[in-house]
């Protein structure tokens, strides 16, 4: 036990002698670096792949992102060259090259929070202040987050130009994390809003299987869906799969129904597909690109653009820099170097003085330098955010507590980072939200060919996030030039649009999008393209044949304008005039035996119900008002039950009369003139009664009926109260049976004229017709049903007009010789009429 208490002791007096913060595995030296008041550093990819250092010597420009770091290198002189930003303040930087490599970058990364040394003092906390007080990088979006994850705890400001993963949005995670280009979330809905305002709801999609892509495809898909777009096929690719996979997706393509394809990738990630596509010769398809790709020079060649030509895509804004072209310096055109961390360096060092003007290639063109403009601004930021730093004042924001401390610390920064607000000298207004993110603005570019076959990026429109919904877009009147060379928009949809008339039918275990069109039924309707239901017509309307609107249904009366309407006005007035002619036959013969023997005063009542119950039959005809309604159904009732009473009267006075020819009969006294009229006017007067009742209960109306035909209405009268109606028709049948039982007991009497078999005939013509009616009635459709009820009301008045006066009127004017008293009171011997 002792032994080992000794040997502790031992290991930790020996511990003791080592440093407490000690460098762990080799330093790492910045590419680029200047001393400065203050420091800032940079992460950029200057080459594609890890070399050693031994030859990072090569010049720094050679290469596609070597310009960004340059940038931000431009972006510090300049503003060490301002009066009014940061005055007596020097800006240093310390660049170090991530070679496209995740652990390089987080190495780097802490190389800028440390004091890297070799001679560390045994004593030295690890607790000294960063070197830098902000970090300018990465480019990818993976790098970045392994940047901003590690620095998190250090509260070291990471500020990214091109990392747009929506998930550093995140402030949980990612704290100190902010970025002067738009976050995915953007670009995704932007993307997703585009394939829908050109029309396109058949996708197919390829995403770079890395945080960018994943990330950024997630959420288009998303709202894809959301706008009724349909995805063909997802297809990954990734820089290091092997060509099989490659392959694998270029026959996807190839086989695929859709014309448009979204791709979510990296530029790299693009040109290895590229290179199959074009061994395959996969032409034809419009390529839909986001901003990683979309507008980058090196993938837009003239062999490329036999696949990519005409695609279009989103990008962030393109600001020029002018400045920036007297700042690119580089050894292969003036054979000179920048400061580096070499010794003993052969070349000479570029002195500032060489001239650009006449030197014309990639590194002097400033004109697409979008992801650089966004390292400028990332500079400024930490520019304007020491700036409000060192002349801080607590009135300036409630949420910052105003301390000076010296030296600065990252954490300050970062909290002044969060308020900065200001507009570069292109009139670019710089800010960050509550996430880090900076408005989202985009531009829409199309690719099109110039007149020396290259490739050029045309600007054909603008997405403002901000703008609200359905204002986003903004597009120019440049002319689109589409996959192919085409001048129309292509089409891209997996079943073709339902027309008006039809609806949609999605196809069992396929998408929404594709579908069938399945033709509305009869009675329904749809007036828009690819509607997913049918509407049913209104009441009133029926649907045109081709489905597509609703047309009002067509009326049907009996109009006095038809055929059938003018025969039976015709056959109406001409009863009316048969019956005035026999009237007035009666009026001019009123003297003579048979007129008077026949109770005159009922014959001319008779009449004169005969011609009402005529000319009633004609309100009828025409349209259903509700006026007409009411006059159709109580005249109707009333003339009848009129005319019915005066018939019970005729046959009653017969009786009475041959009652009256017996020994001390005086009967014909109680059923004289007088008491005959009381009797027609009761009966009548019970009909009006009832007709009275029906009309304050429940009077008939006009209706349209829908019910019996579905391409037509039917405009009829309802009768209001049913009971009503069947009453006045009860009551005028009580009446012809009450007359038809009184002239058939007196069909045997003793009468040379048969009055009484007249009567009998036409009750039964009378109750035959309307027995009759009753059924057709019933079963007949439309306009009809109200000629049947015309028929049956001529027909009956023609029954009672040619039984009871044609055989008067017969001996009246062509047997007068007849027409005598003797022979009235059966003194001369006659045959029976």
């Amino acid at each position: 036990m002792l032994f080992l208490l000794i040997h502790s002791l031992f290991g930790l007096l020996s511990k003791a002698e080592e440093p407490v913060c000690h460098l762990q595995g080799g330093h790492e030296l910045p590419l680029l670096a200047k001393e400065g008041d203050i420091s800032i550093g940079g992460i950029f990819s200057f080459h594609d792949n890890f070399i050693s250092n031994s030859s990072i010597y090569i010049s720094i420009f050679q290469l596609i992102n070597k310009i960004t770091g340059v940038t931000m290198i431009f972006a510090i002189d300049e503003i060490n060259n301002n009066t009014h930003l940061l005055p007596g303040v020097s800006l240093g930087y310390k660049l170090y090259d991530a070679c496209g490599s995740v652990p390089l970058a987080i190495r780097a990364a802490l190389a800028l929070v440390s004091e890297q040394k070799e001679d560390v003092s045994p004593w030295m906390s690890c607790s000294k202040s960063s070197i830098v007080h902000a970090i300018i990088g990465q480019s990818g979006s993976t790098p970045t987050i392994g940047i901003a994850t590690t620095l998190g705890p250090f509260q070291m400001p990471v500020i990214s130009h091109s990392a747009t993963c929506s998930c550093l949005s995140n402030r949980k995670e990612f704290p100190t994390f902010f970025r002067t280009i738009p976050s995915d979330y953007y670009q995704s809905r932007a993307l997703a809003q585009l394939v829908k305002h050109f029309g396109w709801t058949w996708v197919g999609t390829i995403r770079s299987d890395n945080d960018y892509g994943n990330y950024g495809m997630a959420t288009f898909v998303q709202v894809a869906q959301q706008e009724g777009i349909c995805i063909e096929y997802y297809e990954a690719i990734y820089r290091s799969n092997p060509r099989e996979k490659f392959l694998k997706t270029v026959e996807i393509i190839k086989k695929s129904t859709s014309n448009v394809i979204v791709a979510f990738s990296s530029y790299i990630d693009m040109e290895f597909l590229m290179k199959e596509l074009l061994l395959q010769n996969v032409t034809g398809r419009q390529w839909i690109g986001s901003e990683s790709w979309i507008s980058t020079k090196t993938l837009a060649t003239e062999s490329s653009f036999r696949v990519l030509g005409g695609s279009i895509g989103i990008t962030i804004e393109n600001v020029a820099l002018p400045s920036l072209k007297d700042f690119l310096l580089w050894e292969n055109v003036f054979s000179c170097i920048l400061a580096t961390k070499e010794k003993n360096v052969t070349k000479n060092l570029c002195t500032g003085q060489e001239n650009l003007s006449e030197v014309k290639n990639q590194y002097t063109d400033v004109s697409e330098l979008r992801i650089q403009n966004n390292v400028y601004k990332a500079v400024y930021a930490v520019a304007h955010a020491l700036h409000n730093l060192f002349h801080c004042n607590a009135s300036q924001s409630s949420d910052i507590k105003c301390v000076k401390m010296d030296p600065i610390e990252p954490w300050q920064v970062l909290q002044y980072l969060k308020t900065v607000n200001f507009t570069t000298r292109n009139e670019e207004n710089v800010y960050f939200d509550y996430n880090g993110d900076p408005a989202a603005k985009y531009s829409l570019i199309n690719w099109q060919l110039t007149e020396n076959l290259a490739t050029r990026f045309v600007s054909v429109g603008l997405y403002d996030a901000s703008k609200p919904e359905g204002q986003q877009f903004i597009m120019s009147n440049m002319n689109i030039i589409w996959a192919g060379g085409e001048n129309k928009v292509p089409k891209s949809v997996c079943s073709e649009s339902c027309p008006p008339g039809t609806r949609k039918a999605v196809q069992k275990g396929r998408p929404i999008c594709c579908f069938d069109c399945i033709p509305c039924a009869d009675g329904e309707f749809s007036n828009t393209t690819d509607s997913i239901d049918c509407i049913k017509c209104p009441m009133e309307f029926i649907s045109h044949e081709l489905r597509h609107q609703c047309i009002l249904k067509a009326t049907e009366f009996l109009s006095s304008n038809e055929t059938m309407g003018i025969i039976l006005m015709i056959v109406s007035l001409l009863g009316a005039c048969v019956t005035i002619a026999i009237s007035i036959i009666f009026f001019c013969y009123k003297d003579t035996p048979i007129v008077r023997a026949n109770n005159s005063e009922l014959s001319f009542l008779l009449l004169f119900s005969l011609i009402l119950c005529f000319l009633c039959s004609l309100t009828f005809i025409g349209q259903p008002s509700d006026w007409s309604c009411i006059l159709r159904h109580t005249a109707f009732g009333i003339t009848f039950a009129q005319c019915i009473s005066c018939v019970l009267g005729k046959t009653i006075v017969v009786l009475m009369a041959f009652r009256a020819t017996l020994p001390g009969s005086n009967l014909m006294k109680w059923f004289g003139p007088v008491q005959q009229r009381l009797s027609v006017f009761f009966f009548t007067f019970v009909q009006v009664l009832i007709c009275a009742f029906w009309l304050i209960i429940s009077p008939p109306f006009p209706i349209k009926n829908m019910k019996y035909y579905k391409e037509k209405i039917i405009l009829e009268c309802d009768a209001g109260s049913t009971v009503a109606f069947y009453c006045v028709l009860g009551y005028i049948g009580f009446l012809s049976t009450m007359c038809f039982v009184l002239a058939f007991l007196a069909r045997k009497l003793p009468d040379n004229f048969n009055e009484a078999k007249f009567i009998t005939f036409s009750m039964l013509v009378f109750c035959a017709v309307w027995i009759t009616f009753i059924p057709a009635y019933i079963s007949s459709p439309g306009k009809y049903t109200v000629a049947v009820e015309i028929f049956a009301i001529l027909a009956s008045s023609f029954g009672l007009l040619f039984s009871i006066f044609i055989p008067k009127c017969y001996v009246i004017l062509l047997k007068p010789e007849i027409n005598t008293r003797k022979h009235i009171m059966g003194k001369m011997p006659s045959k029976h009429l």
